[in-house]
């Protein structure tokens, strides 16, 4: 115990810090309340504490999967934390809106509900591990059988497909989908203003629902480390001893000092949705977007800094649309 608090001070970050202090009082917990003729499930339990401290230690050694790991362990894109960001939007819908049970007899046979959240999740490429999904295959899942659309050939000519199976069919995708998604940290309100707010009030007022970590300023966090998209390049280590400041320029922001974890944490910011409640319109609607910091993804879980949108690039940007129309090529912005 001492050893993996020791380990756990040497984290970068007040979060990881926080987090992992927690996990390893739950963890020790539930080792000691282990019965001990249940010694199986008492050195399961041991060599799971034994591998997050080995984590932790490469972690802090400069491995970039190892440390990659614990970001994404704090943050909830994998473990035990990631099922408590999900299972808010997990939750079925009120009763009046459930779906009758497809077997009469059996009254929990009803299929599953996607909700507003998790459907937004699913259909964007932002909070999606691998290729969203399309609208209506939320409706008519793509293992599903033809057999259950009472309008398909399949249909006609081999009758329909079992309602068991067709139920079974539907959970089993519907569990299988959603684990593919990144859970949001907050749900940011969209007004008629167009500015976002994550206030724990203001979603309730716009009928959101509340996750685990909404507003508690884990995204801003990130954000801070990782720096603003038009930061001068940082001093170097001995600017810094001799005590020289970097000037700001137009943002007081700064990044921090590390660019290796500035990387490890712009690569977190493309795993990190946001989930926007637009209640501006008569009935709301959810979108998703990645943080408002210039990143954007390249590949699977990679992270690129787009270049400040300044007039060079934007005339460049114009003149680019000019050609695909098939104007004229002779007019060159100066």
């Amino acid at each position: 115990m001492e050893q993996y608090l020791r380990q756990v001070k040497r984290l970068p970050h007040t979060h990881l810090r926080q987090f992992f202090r927690i996990k390893a009082s739950d963890d020790f917990r539930a080792l000691v309340a282990t019965p001990a003729h249940k010694s199986q499930l008492r050195d399961s339990k041991m060599k799971r504490i034994s591998k997050d401290l080995r984590r932790i230690k490469l972690a802090l050694t400069g491995r970039q999967d190892a440390f990659s790991y614990i970001l994404d362990l704090a943050y909830g894109r994998r473990g035990k934390l990631r099922w408590e960001l999900m299972e808010p939007l997990l939750a079925q819908a009120n009763a009046p809106s459930l779906p009758d049970p497809m077997i009469r007899s059996v009254p929990s046979s009803r299929p599953p509900v996607y909700s507003p959240e998790l459907s937004a999740l699913l259909i964007n490429t932002a909070s999606r591990t691998n290729k969203p999904l399309e609208l209506h295959q939320l409706k008519f899942p793509p293992t599903l059988s033809a057999r259950a659309d009472p309008t398909s050939d399949e249909a006609r000519l081999l009758g329909l497909l079992s309602r068991r199976l067709e139920l079974n069919t539907r959970r089993r995708y519907f569990a299988r989908e959603w684990k593919k998604v990144y859970p949001p940290l907050d749900i940011a309100v969209k007004g008629n203003d167009g500015l976002l707010s994550t206030s724990v009030s203001d979603v309730e007022n716009a009928g959101g629902r509340i996750l685990g970590s909404q507003d508690q300023g884990l995204l801003p966090g990130v954000e801070d480390i990782v720096g603003p998209p038009t930061a001068g390049t940082p001093i170097t280590r001995r600017e810094r001893l001799l005590g020289i400041h970097q000037s700001t320029g137009n943002s007081s922001k700064q990044r921090h000092p590390s660019r290796w974890l500035r990387r490890r944490y712009q690569a977190l910011l493309g795993r990190l949705p946001v989930l926007i409640l637009n209640k501006g319109h008569k009935k709301p609607s959810y979108g998703v977007h990645l943080p408002l910091s210039s990143i954007a993804l390249v590949g699977r879980n990679a992270a690129h800094r787009r270049p400040a949108l300044d007039a060079p690039n934007l005339a460049w940007l114009e003149h680019a649309n000019v050609l695909e129309k098939g104007k004229p090529k002779n007019t060159v912005p100066r």
